[in-house]
């Protein structure tokens, strides 16, 4: 592979790209879905706003990792620093511009998401309530996407971008351990399981029994890595976010499965998980 081609992708961290798309079909199908016309600009358009984002959270902390990681794209010198801002804010710019295309709404939302975006980068290693703003930045994505759907925004995007993003502020903790050798904290682990608390809570009759069942596969998948913070001795914080980061994908699929013919949201969220998975091997997703 190219070295500035790879080099584009580890500050993009595009191995987590499946589950921006995942959380975009999520809010999509929640918003009452249609509009396909919309759709490729709406996967698009958040796509580059992750991306912009990525980029800036290397520039934001080039100082950080000329210290502590050396071997980021910035301080082992493989791309500028000027370079590394100019493609984050083109990026950003980039995606509301497509995501006007889905609507003023949506593109309206976008510059919110581009806002807690900048803002996490910006304050992530110095505010400790930092991944509440990275949980942010995962709702807002859900309101983007239902509002590229025909319904538009209504409870179920709403509550369940809530959901998600109470999960990412959970492993956004984690994920503050990942380059400290002090203890991982476990009270923001109880964060992990509030997909599977409203999912329990807000489906009834026929839609709980595809919920229950997701719901057991989501807790084995988390509580296998969460096993190892329990467990105590020397954890592997970046390895543990990783995984949990590929959770995002059957959080979303537990928000939409009780809604979608089961083969149908079988088939696309558990490819987008072994997508996930899969480049993980390639380009590290934290």
């Amino acid at each position: 592979m190219n070295q500035r081609f790879r080099t584009l992708l580890v500050l993009g961290r595009v191995s987590n790209l499946p589950t921006v798309w995942s959380n975009c079909l999520a809010g999509w199908w929640l918003g009452g879905g249609g509009n396909y016309a919309k759709l490729p600009f709406l996967l698009g358009g958040v796509s580059l706003l992750y991306t912009g984002g990525m980029f800036l959270n290397d520039a934001f902390d080039e100082e950080f990792d000329r210290l502590r990681r050396p071997e980021r794209p910035i301080p082992s010198g493989r791309i500028p620093a000027a370079e590394v801002w100019l493609h984050g804010f083109g990026l950003l710019a980039a995606g509301i511009l497509l995501l006007l295309l889905c609507g003023k709404l949506a593109a309206a939302s976008a510059v919110i998401l581009a806002f807690f975006i900048i803002l996490y980068d910006f304050t992530h290693k110095f505010f400790t309530a930092s991944p509440w703003l990275m949980g942010a930045c995962r709702f807002w994505v859900y309101l983007i996407a239902a509002a590229t759907g025909v319904g538009g925004w209504n409870g179920f995007p709403v509550f369940s971008g809530a959901a998600l993003a109470i999960y990412v502020v959970g492993l956004s903790y984690v994920a503050r351990r990942e380059r400290s050798r002090g203890p991982i904290p476990v009270w923001p682990l109880l964060l992990l399981a509030a997909p599977i608390l409203l999912a329990l809570v807000i489906n009834a009759g026929p839609s709980r029994l595809s919920a229950l069942w997701i719901s057991v596969v989501l807790a084995l998948w988390v509580g296998r890595y969460v096993s190892f913070i329990f467990l105590g001795g020397e954890t592997n914080a970046g390895w543990i976010v990783s995984n949990l980061l590929a959770g995002i994908v059957l959080v979303d699929w537990l928000a939409v499965a009780p809604q979608l013919p089961p083969w149908m949201s079988t088939l696309v969220f558990l490819l987008l998980f072994g997508l996930t998975k899969w480049l993980q091997k390639f380009v590290p997703a934290t």
